[in-house]
C-alpha cells in the first residue's frame, strides 16, 4: 500500500485538453497503453463497426457490371463470366458477400486478398475465393512477386500476382507491406475503448462514483478493513436500490474528481468518433453523430461521401479487378461499379434524372425503363429533344411546321 509522504513535493498542477497526447493517459491510466487493437477490438467500439460496416456495406451493394467496347458504344456481357462477377463468385459465395467481406477486410487489417480460378481452357476467370489476410504472405524476388498461402491444416500454395486480386488500404514504402486501420488508427481506438471501459466501470454499481475513505486508523489493517466494509455497504445498497448508505462510525467519505461532467466522457465519446471517422475518410454523420448536423449540411456531406471517399475505392477496386481478371493488353473488356445504385431507394432523384436525361436527348425512353427492370417499348428506342419533346431526327420538321403554322395565324 502507497503511504502519504508529507515531505514529498507534490508536482504542480497542469491544464490538459483532449487535443493534448496526454490526455488519454490523465484520464484513463496507464491501461489505455496496454490496450490491444486488432480487428476484433476495432469492431467492438461503435464508431470502428459503424464505419467498417457502412464502407464495406455501401461497396459491396453497387452493382457489378462487365462491358465490352463496340463502335457504337458499348455493351453489357452476358454469360457465365459475367453472372460470376455479378450474382455468385463460386458455388457458395455470392459477389455481394465476397466484396462485404473483402472490404471488412481492407478496412480493418488493412489489405484482401482473392485468388482467381480460371478454365483450363482459354484462361478464362470461373470462380474468384477470398483469401484469409493472416494467411498470405507477399514475396518480390526481382520483378516477380508471388502471395504463398498458408492455411491452417492445409498445404501451403504459392500463387502468381496475375492470379490473386491484391488491395490495400495503404501500402508500404517497399510496396509489399500495408498499412491498416489497425495501425494507423491504433490511439483513436484505445480512446474509443477507453471511454467504453471507463463509463462501463463507472455505472458498474449504480452509477456510485470512485471515493477516498478518511478516518482515524492506527494499523494497514484497520483500513483495509474499513474499506472492504464500505464497498459492500455500497455495492448492498445499489443492488437493493436504497437511498442512503450507512457507513461505520469514524469514517468520512470523499469524492475524487468522478463528476461525468467534469471528466468530459460525452465530449471524450464524440472526439473518438470524429478521429474514427478521419481516419476513415467519412462524415462523422456517417457514424451517426448528428452533433453538427443539419439537413442541408447532412446532404452536402452525401455529396462529398461519394466524390472523395467512395469514387477513390470504386476506380481502386476496378482497375485492379480489370489488370487481373482481362490482362493487361486487354482493353474491349472491362468490369465496373455502377455508382447509380446508391440511388436505388430513392425513387425521387431517379425519376428526375431519368425525366432530364430523356427531356435533353440523353437517354432513351427504353434505356430508363432497362435501369428500372421495366419491359422496353419501340416507340422509346429513339432519343427525344425538347420543343413539345420529339424525337430528335423530327425536331426540325416540328419546329418548320409551327412557323407556317403562325405565318397563317398571322395572314
Amino acid at each position: 500500500m502507497a503511504w502519504y509522504n508529507p515531505f514529498k513535493k507534490e508536482p504542480e498542477a497542469r491544464a490538459v485538453t483532449q487535443s493534448n497526447p496526454e490526455f488519454l493517459r490523465v484520464l484513463f491510466g496507464e491501461a489505455a497503453d496496454q490496450m490491444t487493437v486488432n480487428r476484433n477490438t476495432i469492431l467492438q467500439t461503435a464508431p470502428g463497426w459503424a464505419a467498417v460496416n457502412f464502407l464495406a456495406g455501401s461497396l459491396a451493394g453497387l452493382p457489378l457490371q462487365s462491358f465490352r467496347k463496340t463502335e457504337d458504344g458499348r455493351e453489357k456481357l452476358t454469360g457465365p463470366f459475367a453472372d460470376m462477377l455479378h450474382y455468385a463468385v463460386n458455388d457458395r459465395t455470392t459477389s455481394f458477400e465476397w466484396r462485404f467481406e473483402s472490404f471488412c477486410d481492407v478496412f480493418t487489417t488493412g489489405r484482401m486478398y482473392t485468388y482467381i480460378e480460371r478454365s483450363a481452357k482459354g484462361n478464362t476467370p470461373v470462380n474468384l475465393y477470398r483469401m484469409n489476410p493472416a494467411h498470405v504472405q507477399v514475396k518480390d524476388e526481382g520483378m516477380r512477386r508471388t502471395y504463398h498461402y498458408a492455411p491452417p491444416g492445409q498445404p501451403p500454395k504459392v500463387y502468381e500476382s496475375a492470379d490473386v486480386l491484391d488491395l490495400a488500404f495503404m501500402p508500404t514504402a517497399d510496396g509489399i507491406g500495408h498499412i491498416g486501420p489497425v495501425t494507423a488508427g491504433s490511439d483513436a481506438f484505445k480512446l474509443a475503448m477507453s471511454v467504453a471501459q471507463y463509463s462501463n466501470k463507472f455505472l458498474a454499481n449504480g452509477g456510485v462514483p470512485p471515493f477516498v475513505i478518511s478516518g482515524d486508523f492506527k494499523t494497514g489493517q484497520e483500513l483495509q478493513r474499513a474499506a472492504d466494509d464500505l464497498e459492500s455497504a455500497v455495492r448492498k445498497s445499489a443492488r437493493e436500490d436504497r437511498q442512503a448508505l450507512t457507513i461505520p462510525m469514524g469514517l468520512e467519505i470523499k469524492q475524487i474528481g468522478s463528476d461525468p461532467d467534469r471528466t468530459q466522457m460525452i465530449e471524450t465519446q464524440r472526439w473518438a468518433v470524429e478521429q474514427i471517422a478521419r481516419l476513415y475518410g467519412l462524415p462523422p454523420t456517417f457514424l451517426q453523430d448528428l452533433t453538427h448536423g443539419t439537413y442541408s449540411n447532412t446532404e452536402q456531406q452525401d455529396l462529398h461521401f461519394v466524390k472523395h471517399t467512395l469514387k477513390r475505392w470504386v476506380e481502386q477496386f476496378e482497375q485492379e479487378l480489370n489488370l487481373k481478371l482481362f490482362g493487361r493488353g486487354s482493353n474491349d473488356r472491362y468490369a465496373e461499379l455502377n455508382v447509380d445504385g446508391l440511388l436505388r431507394g430513392d425513387f425521387n432523384s431517379r425519376m428526375s434524372g431519368y425525366a432530364t436525361g430523356i427531356q435533353n436527348a440523353f437517354l432513351k425512353p427504353s434505356e430508363a425503363r432497362a435501369m428500372e427492370n421495366l419491359p422496353g417499348d419501340d416507340d422509346g428506342d429513339q432519343l427525344f429533344i425538347q420543343s413539345g419533346t420529339v424525337p430528335v431526327a423530327s425536331a426540325g420538321e416540328a419546329l418548320e411546321t409551327e412557323n407556317q403554322g403562325s405565318e397563317q395565324d398571322e395572314s
